[in-house]
């Protein structure tokens, strides 16, 4: 194994645009975990959704697959070594990082909208704890990162356990949304690869 934190150029066309998103040079490894993992965590909610005779729109059960799919896949994601690397470059500081968790208001807003009669009060919690604890972590001192994003995590928890109401079949989302974003993304972690890396 080696540390490698320079990043390989982006490819042309559109596959700059999937390198943006999970970072130029992904191991083949890398790409059949971000791609198998979310699609059979789709398939579990399905089969929950039709065993357990949830009354569901058809529509809803399209938006849970979409942020099923979104939210495993991005845990994943951003956890592999080739995202680190990437998201965490010289260049990408607070305003970058702070960008990137802030777009994620569309998925609580999508979420309340298909799930909660769109609870405006519930969007802003969970939005804006997202917002302080993302903010909190990245002005953290960088060797207090991990236990203080650890902190913030099981708060969120907490949050999403005896504050924020959720459907039932639903209780995954916050937990696993809060961790997509507080510890897969926000970590800096070194970039280990493969001395033989099989793109």
């Amino acid at each position: 194994m080696k540390i490698e934190w320079s990043t390989p150029p982006l490819r042309k066309g559109f596959n700059a645009n999937i390198d943006k998103l999970i970072g130029p040079g992904a191991t083949a490894a890398e790409k059949y975990l971000q791609s198998i993992v979310p699609l059979l965590a789709a398939g579990v909610l399905l089969a929950c959704v039709y065993l357990g005779q949830w009354d569901w729109q058809v529509w809803q059960v399209i938006v849970a697959v979409i942020l099923t799919v979104d939210i495993v896949g991005g845990i994943i994601t951003n956890a592999t070594s080739t995202a680190k690397r990437w998201f965490h470059r010289t260049g990408q500081g607070l305003w970058q990082h702070m960008q990137f968790i802030s777009i994620h208001f569309a998925q609580l807003a999508l979420f309340s909208w298909a799930f909660l009669q769109f609870d405006f009060q519930w969007v802003l919690v969970a939005g804006g704890y997202m917002l302080l604890a993302s903010m909190a972590i990245l002005l953290t001192n960088l060797y207090l990162q991990r236990p203080v994003a650890l902190i913030f995590y099981a708060g969120s928890i907490v949050l999403s356990s005896y504050y924020l109401t959720v459907p039932a079949g639903l209780e995954w989302f916050l937990p696993l949304f809060y961790l997509k974003l507080l510890i897969s993304h926000l970590l800096r972690e070194e970039p280990y690869r493969p001395n033989a890396e099989s793109l």
